[in-house]
């Protein structure tokens, strides 16, 4: 069994790292492949062996998903790493903007750790009355976002536009709908802006960016206080949590979008939210038995008796993978950052626009691709009307203030 495990935790590695450095492949997708297989895979594996796989996966793929986001403009769940992560590219910093994002993600494990002890106690207690804030803490993040704008109105229009667009695929039967939104919206709009501009890459620079005490406390205590909510209530993800998080750092970081320390802590912040959210989903399933990832819906599905040995484990395995990971996301980071320079970055953005697009079509379909289409024009609507792309996130955070309105 021991062997077993082992074996299944780096297979799940081994795949999370190919599946985060393919443009555009989610987690969620993965996934449903793997519970697809589920009756021929228990012929050869034990469930738990499948759930160590699923989370070494998942776990890995977060970290080396923020490689394509950055170096190639190719969103997954962390699409807001494309804002200050591209500015980094240009300025031939890179791997210092994939190395924040991976601190970030080790940051989070601690604080894991701290908040599965006190989930275990306080959750089953206090989740039913803690949906009736999430309305109010929304809507003010969201007043918050447009009001930090040069111009409010256009913000607005930016804000609602996207939010429309992530209301209408509630209503549609589009496969992975998550993946032609998001892509267009950050991924496909930012290829396209640079195409436009014929963008050149400096070349890129392998040196550590300075993490000082300051900037580590920072992402604790933010992800500390915006993470929990958005790890077990439905609609609510890494991205509302970034955006809240963001929006609790200080206004000097706020109103000065360009300044390196504040793309620091902004990735570090993504890259803590994106790992602490998932790897809660697992500590929520077993405490209130919801599912509030893909990772966590096979999971469910794979464990039909998930009890506290199996959380053990699960832990245990994402420490390993984390640490793991890490390193591996370092390395795969230096490899690109040596060649990204030397190769067109406007022939390379039409070569990623265009994977983007096939991966859409094929997971997605007609509908998911004029979904794309749509999105990518409010993306560059944005670009155009110099808008905060953050706004774009109200594509979420708009559906979300709707789902928890009281009524």
């Amino acid at each position: 069994m021991i062997l077993e495990i082992i074996l299944t935790l780096f297979l799940g590695i081994l795949t999370g790292t190919l599946s985060g450095l393919l443009p555009g492949i989610h987690i969620n997708l993965v996934s449903a492949i793997v519970l697809s297989s589920l009756a021929s895979l228990l012929l050869f594996f034990s469930p738990i062996s499948i759930a160590v796989f699923i989370v070494s996966l998942s776990v890995t793929h977060t970290f080396i998903d923020f490689i394509p986001s950055i170096f190639l403009g190719a969103p997954d769940e962390s699409a807001l790493s494309v804002l200050p992560g591209h500015k980094l590219l240009l300025e031939g910093k890179a791997y210092e903007a994939v190395f924040c994002a991976a601190i970030g993600c080790l940051v989070s494990l601690p604080l894991l750790i701290i908040l599965t002890s006190l989930f275990i106690f306080l959750l089953p207690q206090i989740f039913f009355y803690l949906k009736f804030v999430m309305f109010f803490i929304l809507l003010s993040v969201s007043f918050y976002m447009i009001a930090n704008n040069k111009n409010k109105f256009l913000a607005l229009i930016v804000f609602l536009l996207s939010g429309f667009l992530g209301i209408s695929t509630l209503f549609t039967s589009i496969n992975q709908p998550l993946l032609p939104l998001l892509s267009g919206l950050f991924g496909a709009s930012s290829l396209i802006s640079s195409i436009r501009k014929k963008e050149k890459l400096p070349e890129q620079n392998i040196s550590k960016p300075k993490i000082s005490s300051e900037d580590i406390k920072s992402t604790f205590f933010t992800s500390l206080i915006s993470s929990p909510l958005c790890s077990f209530l439905p609609a609510l993800g890494s991205s509302q949590a970034a955006i809240i998080g963001t929006n609790l750092q200080s206004e000097k970081q706020e109103n000065n979008q360009e300044d390196k320390q504040n793309n620091k802590r902004f990735l570090m912040l993504l890259g803590s939210v994106n790992l602490l959210v998932l790897n809660l989903s697992f500590v929520t399933l077993y405490i209130i038995e919801k599912s509030r990832t893909g990772s966590a819906v096979a999971i469910a599905e794979i464990l039909t008796k998930f009890n506290l040995s199996d959380l053990v484990i699960i832990l245990a395995v994402i420490l390993i993978s984390s640490f793991i990971a890490f390193f591996l996301t370092l390395s795969i980071s230096k490899v690109f950052s040596k060649i990204i320079s030397r190769i067109n970055y406007t022939w390379l953005s039409l070569i990623i626009l265009a994977f983007l697009s096939l991966i859409i079509l094929i997971f997605s379909g007609i509908s998911g691709f004029l979904l794309y289409l749509v999105s990518t024009l409010t993306g560059l609507c944005a670009i155009e009307s110099e808008t905060r792309r953050t706004n774009l996130m109200g594509c979420l955070m708009l559906p979300s203030i709707l789902l928890y309105l009281p009524v």
